[in-house]
């Protein structure tokens, strides 16, 4: 492991591994009320196996998917330093190959060695490898020889404290950074009482840091995680169902109402394009004790996250993110499209003079009332005292479709599209000519990313054609003989200068030869 990627897990206040709960939304907003490190819900090895690995740029995200679309595991940069990536495994191998996989995306990973559910007791994960220490210690080392980041790994009690003290020993003796303990055995439940003296004692044997976990139903602000802090003598605390029911639980300053939380969440939910479904099991388990709330009843019916969004009252947070993620993917899609295939041309009409073709749209929707592109182009026609825009459009006889070629000065201006109107078969024209002079065509403010994407290309052309004007003119140059060469000599710089020192060589001897 490179020790600059070393996390100090101790005075840490921790966000606990928790299924559906532990997704992108909600550790951002525990990260936001002071949690320390944040761990993902346990993903099993032969999910994120199967996972594809995609960069999602229209959410700003990096996401492991499977083949329906169902996201695995999602990221991204603000929390790279402060993610644990919990892992659910068996086998060492599958584990390593894991591992590897989101390696690079975040900050530590943890090995799942306490889940009771039934899921993970019969395929041999969880709790059921307290009992093989072996291979215990085998997937532990496999991770540790081979990771550039932290390993960790949860683990619940034994009935014994001596078989405790002696498993925690292995563990530690693996190369592990940190150790978290619930202090409950197997078939304990939250209704049992946590063994804090079991945690405290393994806390007095282990010199790496021990979080101590399981004390939820025994916090209720944040001056009971320093109590338990205290209680269990650990480097750090892990909550889990505190934070479910609130996460503001680790804001030093006071906890936050419910219904604020809930509404950062949801945001977070919308922003990051939770599953509706994930969103809504969140919401109602923040709420188990007041579902008697209207809202309470109302998520029970929810079907959808604009549904969610409605009954938190952020109906225009959803609809103005669900246009900005819209208008990011279709500049996004176009970007992609550029780099396929030229959406900017030049080339010669056939009456000889320059025509640019760019594929863009005008889209009214754009553009402030009462103002056009075409009003854009004719006053900065008439400031520079041009000629008027010509506009010279057709109309395709068997779907009456329009498409216009304008012309300004000696270019003309056009785009691949034929339109339903006239109108807006000119507004396309006048927005390509605007264009290439630079001059803004009267697009609202914060709609300019498209317009970005078409003056790089546009760019880009004009650069490409200068660099092939200056190679022509270097030619030109080689060939006036400004440089004493003959239409034999190559233009390749690799060998022009042997030749043009072998031409002189040649001539200089001539010219001996001849005085002689």
């Amino acid at each position: 492991m490179d020790g600059s990627n070393i996390i100090d897990f101790r005075n840490k206040r921790i966000l606990a591994p928790m299924v559906r709960v532990g997704t992108l939304p909600m550790r951002l907003l525990a990260l936001d009320q002071g949690a320390d490190l944040v761990y993902c819900e346990e993903i099993i090895d032969f999910k994120i196996i199967n996972a594809k690995r995609f960069e999602n740029e229209t959410l700003g995200t990096l996401d492991f998917t499977l083949s329906d679309g169902t996201v695995v595991f999602r990221t991204c940069n603000r929390e790279k330093s402060k993610v644990i990536f919990q892992l659910g495994t068996a086998d060492a191998k599958r584990a390593l190959i894991s591992a590897k996989k989101v390696e690079d995306c975040i900050a530590a990973v943890d090995v799942n060695m306490g889940c009771p559910k039934e899921f993970s007791i019969k395929g041999g994960m969880g709790a059921a490898l307290l009992k093989k220490p072996e291979k215990v210690k085998e997937i532990l080392t496999t991770l540790v020889n081979n990771l550039s980041i932290p390993v960790t790994c949860k683990i619940r009690v034994l009935p014994s404290l001596e078989d405790t003290l002696n498993l925690v020993k292995l563990i530690e003796s693996t190369g592990v950074v940190a150790i978290a303990i619930h202090a409950r055995t197997q078939s304990e439940r939250p209704r049992h009482p946590n063994r804090n003296d079991y945690i405290k004692k393994i806390s007095e044997s282990l010199k790496i840091p021990v979080i101590a976990n399981g004390g939820s139903k025994e916090i209720n602000c944040y001056k009971d995680i320093e109590q338990f802090w205290k209680d269990t003598g650990a480097s750090s605390v892990m909550l889990a169902r505190a934070a479910q029911w609130n996460v503001s639980i680790f804001n030093k300053n006071g906890m936050l109402s419910l219904p604020e939380v809930i509404r950062e969440y949801v945001k977070y939910a919308i922003r990051y394009d939770s599953h509706y479904a994930n969103t809504k099991y969140c919401v109602l388990q923040m709420m188990h004790e007041d579902m008697d709330m209207e809202e309470g009843q109302k998520m029970l019916g929810a079907m959808s996250l604009q549904e969610i969004s409605e009954i938190w009252n952020l109906s225009k947070y959803y609809e103005e993110t669900l246009k900005t993620r819209q208008k990011r993917s279709h500049n996004l899609a176009l970007k992609r499209k550029c780099e396929e295939e030229p959406l900017v041309k030049k080339r010669k009409a056939e009456d000889g003079k320059t025509i640019i073709e760019m594929a863009i749209r005008y889209n009214k929707r754009d553009y402030p009332l009462a103002i056009t592109p075409k009003m854009r182009l004719f006053e900065w026609t008439c400031r520079n005292k041009m000629k008027a825009p010509i506009y010279c459009t057709v109309e395709r006889p068997d779907d009456r479709c329009f498409h216009t070629v304008l012309t300004v000065e000696d270019t003309k201006y056009t785009t691949p599209f034929w339109e339903k109107s006239k109108q807006l078969s000119e507004q396309n024209a006048a927005v390509v000519c605007l264009l290439v002079a630079g001059v803004h065509d009267g697009r609202k403010e914060g709609i300019g990313e498209e317009r970005r994407v078409f003056l790089d290309q546009w760019q880009k052309l004009v650069n490409s054609e200068n660099d092939q004007k200056e190679r022509l003119d270097n030619e030109s140059i080689v060939n006036e003989g400004k440089i004493k060469t003959n239409p034999e000599l190559s233009t390749d710089e690799s060998t022009l200068s042997e030749q043009i020192e072998s031409h002189t060589s040649n001539n200089i001897s001539q010219e001996i030869n001849s005085n002689s």
